[in-house]
């Protein structure tokens, strides 16, 4: 299984905190290093620094890492028209020799767009299945031709579509527990199918659901990753995994029904869980984002153990 590492620096994180998290995740072999793309912290004002853009962290991370992956989880589409966002993602892509990946999805903290004056529609599904129209159209249009697009929200007309990403086809990251249409975008455009902190009993109907949705258009379910993000707090034993939790202001049981928390042994149970489940990709959340000796921990205590 892929162990990935997932932030949330819009709880205040300067780019030196984030910068210095990425460097350790890629140290200690893990698989990427991925950050929300929020302006605000749902819990309440924003601590510290304040939020940071994700794309223009990614961009500096990508400069100053070397083989680790780099993403989001996820954008949201209200944040940045398909044409810029296709622009930027395929540059990060190069500036990181071909890392990157994108997650994408709706957006749904209705105050961060208040915050910073960005509209925010009440249906936002028809922006979602075209900005992965325009974002996968731009990247796969030849060097030299011209792409156009006519939606009911973006209209393109003779875009160059260029940088090129150095990958081919660069990853989508699609996600979400919705019923019907979340899986059909993700067959139709992702890489990977995402479960975001879903209930652990609903992980094999989603998956099954995305699955379904890739024999529905004669793609071979095999080729959808299938991945969890789930919150990860983890201890060397009982003591220090309360001390974590407390210091995320989590309760510790509640923790432990909902995310990979616990003793280290607990975790990694988790993690092969998940696997015997069919998920081959997690995202630990770790909240406290100056806690370097947490990831150290998870690398030298969970990862051997898990399938």
């Amino acid at each position: 299984m892929d162990l990935r590492i997932f932030i949330e620096p819009q709880m205040g994180a300067t780019y030196d905190t984030q910068l210095a998290l990425a460097r350790r995740a890629e140290d200690l072999g893990f698989d990427a290093f991925f950050r929300s793309d929020h302006f605000l912290w749902g819990g309440g004002h924003d601590p510290g620094p304040g939020p940071t853009d994700s794309w223009v962290t990614l961009a500096g991370l990508a400069r100053e890492t070397t083989t680790i992956r780099l993403g989001t989880l996820v954008s949201s589409v209200t944040f940045r028209l398909p044409g810029m966002l296709a622009v930027q993602v395929a540059q990060v892509d190069v500036m990181s020799g071909g890392r990157v990946e994108l997650g994408l999805g709706t957006g749904w903290m209705a105050a961060e767009h208040e915050a910073y004056g960005v509209p925010f529609p009440a249906r936002r599904f028809g922006m979602f299945e075209e900005q992965l129209e325009i974002v996968t159209g731009m990247w796969a249009t030849p060097v030299g031709g011209l792409f156009s697009y006519e939606g009911r929200h973006y209209r393109l007309a003779d875009s160059p579509a260029l940088p090129k990403p150095v990958q081919d086809p660069l990853p989508i990251i699609v996600g979400g527990t919705g019923p019907r249409k979340t899986p059909r975008l993700a067959a139709r455009f992702a890489h990977e199918f995402n479960q975001a902190f879903p209930e652990k009993a609903h992980i094999p109907a989603n998956r099954d659901r995305a699955r379904a949705a890739c024999e529905e258009i004669g793609r071979d379910p095999g080729t959808l990753v299938q991945s969890v993000a789930l919150t990860t707090c983890v201890g060397a034993d009982d003591g220090e995994y309360r001390r974590r939790a407390a210091a995320i202001r989590a309760d510790p049981e509640r923790l432990r029904e909902r995310g990979l928390a616990g003793t280290a042994a607990e975790v990694a149970d988790g993690l092969n869980a998940l696997a015997d489940q069919g998920i081959t990709r997690a995202y630990l959340q770790c909240l406290d984002m100056r806690d370097l000796d947490h990831l150290d921990l998870i690398a030298a205590e969970v990862m051997p153990h898990v399938r």
